[in-house]
């Protein structure tokens, strides 16, 4: 097993991971999955399992949306589990509809150095269907 400096989990969740999907850039989103990843969406139950469901699930995101923010980040690392709890602010504009604002908190698991699980609790209506 692998183990990371801290800011090295900060990165992948802040510079990475939410800096793609904020810029609507798949590619460098997915590139923090293994390819047998799963997803939760805990709030309404939803499973994407795989990086095909994951890329199928962001492709509707961004598809719906023309505007995505996240930031107001407060993490909490665990080094010897690899894994990282973010909590933070999103804003949404979903095309043609006024902003939604949640307050929201992801914990991500982490192998070697991509993502294996991620646990997704929203305030709101799940965006991540």
């Amino acid at each position: 097993m692998n183990t990371y400096p801290y800011d090295y989990y900060v990165d992948i969740v802040t510079k990475r991971y939410f800096h793609g999907v904020d810029n609507f850039d798949i590619g460098l989103v997915l590139d923090c999955f293994h390819q047998d990843a799963v997803m939760q969406v805990m709030t309404s139950n939803t499973t994407h399992e795989g990086i095909d469901a994951i890329k199928t699930m962001f492709t509707g995101l961004f598809e719906t949306n023309s505007r995505i923010w996240h930031g107001n980040f407060v993490h909490t690392v665990d080094i010897k589990r690899q894994s990282i709890c973010s909590q933070f602010s999103v804003e949404v504009t979903p095309h043609g509809e006024d902003l939604l604002r949640y307050e929201n908190c992801n914990r991500f698991y982490l192998e070697d150095d991509k993502y294996k699980r991620v646990y997704v609790y929203m305030s709101g209506e799940n965006l991540l269907k």
